[in-house]
């Protein structure tokens, strides 16, 4: 029987250690400070916001949430990032997407100063983390990377299968198994005979984005499957993209939702922003 991941209990370990890193770097007059800067209404945004928000007052993290009307133009955006860009009081820049159709997201993204990109998204940080020399890291499979760590499981020469192509999760999680070693394949819901591609990994990381997606069938057993998934069912109650009981009996490690990766995902970031007045301490 699989054993679980337990994403909840991994980010409370490493909070902890980052409560006291914390603490080390105000006494040295360093207050790590992350703005996170929300356009619009969006439920599901306002909830990650306020979680964060939560985090970072729990650790020590000096935290601004900004919250900007739906009808914000692009123009004045971009100038709210350029003075966050400059203000030393923050270390991290967060924008939460998505954002309104009428403000370009690339746009948005490139005006952050990659130093203070704590998300990782940005162009310059992706493409070091594609040329094998990165820097900040997209958060999620940031989180995945130690989650994989704190259960020693091993990727070196491992075949590994991501379901999904997003610059948020699958692109850069596909390059960190690389980083490990890993022979790595990304699928998506264009891939022709997913089951069957599936079913040859040893580690599957699921980030389709469509509730209990993946069933037994897409499963190589005793394989350590990485549900990323956060969807709703028709009761409201939040599901993995993976069909946790049917699949979790033929596995050797799996992640439940929730509780698995989604607490490491706010946990990363909160890292990458002490990681960030660290730095910033060193450069003075």
């Amino acid at each position: 029987m699989a054993e679980l991941i337990n994403g909840k209990e991994l980010a409370e370990k490493m909070q902890e250690k980052l409560a006291v890193k914390v603490q080390e770097l105000k006494a040295k007059q360093i207050h790590p400070g992350l703005v996170v800067l929300l356009v619009g209404e969006n439920p599901a945004s306002q909830i990650y916001v306020r979680n964060k928000g939560r985090v970072a007052e729990k650790l020590g993290i000096y935290s601004k949430i900004e919250r900007y009307d739906q009808s914000i133009s692009e123009e004045k955006l971009l100038r709210e990032i350029e003075k966050y860009n400059k203000d030393p009081q923050f270390h991290g820049i967060l924008v939460q997407l998505p954002l309104p159709a009428h403000i370009d997201e690339d746009k948005v993204l490139l005006a952050i100063d990659p130093k203070k990109d704590v998300d990782g998204f940005h162009p310059m940080n992706l493409g070091r983390l594609f040329a094998g020399t990165p820097d900040k890291i997209p958060c999620t499979p940031y989180g995945i990377m130690k989650m994989f760590e704190a259960y020693d499981i091993n990727l070196e020469g491992k075949r590994a299968v991501v379901i999904g192509r997003s610059n948020i999760v699958g692109k850069p999680m596909a390059h960190l198994l690389l980083m490990a070693n890993a022979t790595v394949t990304i699928a998506h819901s264009k891939t022709q005979n997913l089951p069957e591609l599936a079913r040859e990994a040893d580690i599957l990381v699921v980030a389709i984005g469509r509730g209990h997606f993946v069933t037994k069938e897409f499963i190589k057993p005793g394989a350590v499957v990485i549900d990323v998934g956060m969807n709703r069912n028709e009761e409201g109650k939040l599901i993995g993209d993976v069909k946790f009981d049917e699949v979790a009996p033929l596995t050797s490690y799996i992640t439940p939702v929730p509780k698995g990766v989604g607490p490491m995902t706010i946990t990363m970031l909160m890292f990458q922003t002490v990681l960030s007045a660290e730095k910033e301490q060193v450069e003075e």
